[in-house]
């Protein structure tokens, strides 16, 4: 069975894991505590699984010997043969749950999000929509038991979105949101067209997954802070005190502002969450630049200028590019009910790991 090797790896895995948390060296070190811990909890899904699917392989055989022994009475062969159906339904579903935790086992997936959209081409009518993508990102966590904070954002004098930057805390965020980021297209007539024309808009969407302070080292001296005073639309005082704060990391020149909350400190620590994760980011891509390009043409390979999901209004009609789904329920798309997409996405993911 293609995915029985990496199945027994995992279990394997799972007994060096609990070896090393009883090692008196790994528990007197915090993080590496708490990263082992986190482990621990995807590989024991999996293991309890292996377990499942080991004693149903078993009952399996014992089952397909006594539907074919001659030996036994007919009424006898034939309970045989229901267990066996019933035993060979649940394989089946136990091989798709196998798929799934082999593909979640990335411990990055467990990771909170930071989510970025910015309003790309289309002016206004892409800033109306970025807000409204936001939205429905923000319905989608709810719905997921996840926490939604806005750390930075910028309104347009439409009220739409020039960007925003989010976190989504919760168990699993990262593995939930992670085929989100890209270039999604709408199609429509704007509020502002007089003669009913359909304009098409892009937003951009950015998902990285959070990093902690002791998975990227920023030094003091790598970064300047300016600290200026908060405005909004129309250049409008939000305070009178200069509580914005934007940090430049000098080696790589990447640049984060933070205005929304009216303490300089709390700017300042949501700017360092966004910095590293963009760094993070960053140095991973760079990391893995030759593999990306082998990938760019499958199935989520996260590059930012595909244009990976298309919203036509007038259809309402929502067609991921990348799995060829297409579905006519955009209202409720928009409510956050994205499931269909995110489950496909997955399918395809796991196809194109265990293949």
């Amino acid at each position: 069975m293609r995915f029985l090797k990496k199945l027994e790896e995992k279990v394997r895995r799972h007994s060096e894991v609990e070896k090393l948390l009883q090692d008196p060296a790994v528990t007197q070190d915090q993080t590496r505590l708490r990263e082992l811990g986190k482990e621990l909890r995807v590989l024991e899904k999996i293991v309890t699984i292996y377990r499942d699917f080991k004693k149903n392989e078993e009952e399996l055989v014992h089952a397909k010997e006594m539907a074919t022994d001659k030996s036994h009475a007919a009424d006898w062969v034939e309970m045989a043969r229901q267990e066996l159906t019933l035993l060979e339904e649940k394989q089946a579903r136990l091989v798709k749950e196998i798929e799934g935790y082999l593909v979640q086992a990335d411990p990055a997936f467990s990771k909170n999000v930071i989510l970025e959209i910015r309003a790309g081409t289309g002016g206004l009518e892409a800033g109306l929509f970025a807000a409204e993508l936001f939205r429905t990102y923000s319905k989608f966590a709810q719905n997921n038991g996840f926490k939604v904070e806005v750390l930075s954002s910028s309104i347009n004098e439409a009220g739409g979105v020039k960007e925003i930057v989010a976190g989504i805390n919760g168990e699993g965020a990262y593995g939930k949101f992670r085929f989100e980021s890209g270039t999604h297209r709408v199609q429509r007539v704007p509020a502002t067209e007089a003669q009913g024309r359909i304009h098409t808009s892009a937003v951009t969407v950015a998902i990285l997954p959070e990093v902690e302070e002791v998975e990227i080292e920023i030094k003091p001296e790598e970064i300047r802070i300016d600290v200026f005073r908060s405005g909004g639309p129309g250049g409008q005082s939000v305070n009178t005190t200069d509580s914005a704060v934007r940090i430049t990391h000098i080696p790589t020149g990447l640049t984060v502002s933070c205005q929304d909350e009216k303490s300089q400190l709390k700017n300042k620590q949501k700017a360092l969450k966004i910095l590293r994760a963009r760094l993070f980011d960053k140095i991973t891509s760079e990391r893995n630049s030759e593999l990306a390009k082998q990938r760019k043409e499958q199935v989520g390979s996260g590059d930012r200028s595909e244009k990976i999901r298309t919203y036509n209004f007038p259809d309402r009609r929502v067609t991921d590019h990348r799995v060829g789904l297409t579905v006519y329920n955009l209202e409720e798309v928009l409510e956050g009910k994205i499931s269909a997409f995110i489950d496909a996405l997955t399918e395809a993911e796991i196809e194109k790991q265990l293949s």
